[in-house]
């Protein structure tokens, strides 16, 4: 589905009467919320879902309570964390990232989940035009990005010869996103190292690694381990001075170089619109799958001066977001 149909579909529906889309019959509706990291870590992913909830009429505390549930970095809790979020028997299920939605999709097939996955369709979908099930969501396109964020660094460091990617191989959607590195690597004349990490454990091995190997770039991948020790590896890059791009803007809002993706809250903003339409009376198996309509580049000037890098000034007049 191109942008434009994306915009018009979810556009349409905002376009409802707030008393349409509000609940009916003084229904209280409960949203099972399974993510990787803690809610006070997602503060501003879930404040743009509150918005778009309240546009469709649809208040925390009054017609509406979230149960969140947080595997706090480690996947093996998904499967029992979605159980017990069923045992709640909640009305919905909002999932983020391909691991969780895997334990939804484990856990039930009747409860509607909406999902915000980085890999294809065929992992959990039968399409993206077509859903069926009890599933449907958002992608967050991780693995086209992996290449365009290997390019953004080499742009900002035209010195680099050695970039690896950092990221959980354990996580269905990564080999792929591997792949797209090892590619575009070559076509940008630099050796790729992968750093398999699934486990805190396993970031200091991978530390050690970068200093061995000599490699002099990293790409961190967005998983539940990575993002929540993001300060844990924001601070080793700044201290070991290795330039790294980051796959969502609050690395760099916590000091990490520079971030190339979506723009997470305007997907969460999106995830309301699926969560008005089912709780309308809409079947999750005949939403489509939508793909994000923002994207943005963030740099951090501080990080990079006290690395001595000069961003170029084509790339920070492509910049959504810079801290000086």
């Amino acid at each position: 589905m191109n942008r434009r149909s994306c915009i018009m579909l979810l556009g349409g529906a905002a376009a409802w009467p707030l008393a349409a889309r509000a609940q009916r019959g003084g229904k209280v509706y409960r949203v099972g919320i399974l993510e990787p990291i803690p809610a006070a870590r997602n503060a501003a992913n879930l404040e743009a879902l509150r918005k778009g909830l309240r546009d469709f009429g649809y208040f925390e505390g009054n017609n509406l309570i979230m149960e969140y549930r947080s595997a706090d970095g480690r996947a093996e809790r998904f499967p029992d964390l979605a159980s017990e979020l069923v045992g709640l028997k909640v009305d919905l299920i909002l999932a983020r990232g391909t691991p969780a939605t895997t334990a939804v999709q484990n856990a039930t097939g009747t409860i509607p989940v909406v999902m915000m996955t980085m890999g294809g369709p065929g992992a959990i979908v039968a399409s993206f035009a077509r859903p069926t099930g009890n599933i449907t969501g958002v992608i967050t396109f991780s693995t086209e990005l992996t290449a365009k964020r290997v390019q953004v660094l080499k742009e900002l460091v035209p010195s680099l010869t050695r970039v690896a990617l950092l990221h959980n191989m354990g996580n269905p959607a990564v080999p792929a996103e591997w792949d797209e590195t090892k590619i575009a690597a070559r076509l940008l004349g630099l050796e790729a190292e992968l750093l398999d990490v699934r486990s805190e454990g396993d970031l200091s091995h991978a530390f050690e690694l970068v200093v061995r190997r000599h490699i002099d770039g990293l790409v961190v991948g967005a998983d539940g381990l990575t993002q929540m020790h993001q300060q844990m590896i924001v601070e080793w890059v700044a201290r070991n001075r290795v330039p790294t791009v980051f796959p969502a803007r609050e690395f760099v809002e916590a000091g990490g170089l520079i971030a190339y993706a979506v723009n997470y809250p305007d997907l969460y903003f999106q995830l309301a619109a699926f969560i008005g339409k089912i709780f309308n009376g809409a079947k999750p198996g005949d939403l489509p799958v939508q793909q994000p309509t923002k994207f943005e580049l963030a740099i951090n000037l501080r990080t990079a001066s006290a690395l001595g890098l000069e961003v170029p000034p084509t790339l920070l007049a492509r910049a959504d977001k810079v801290i000086e």
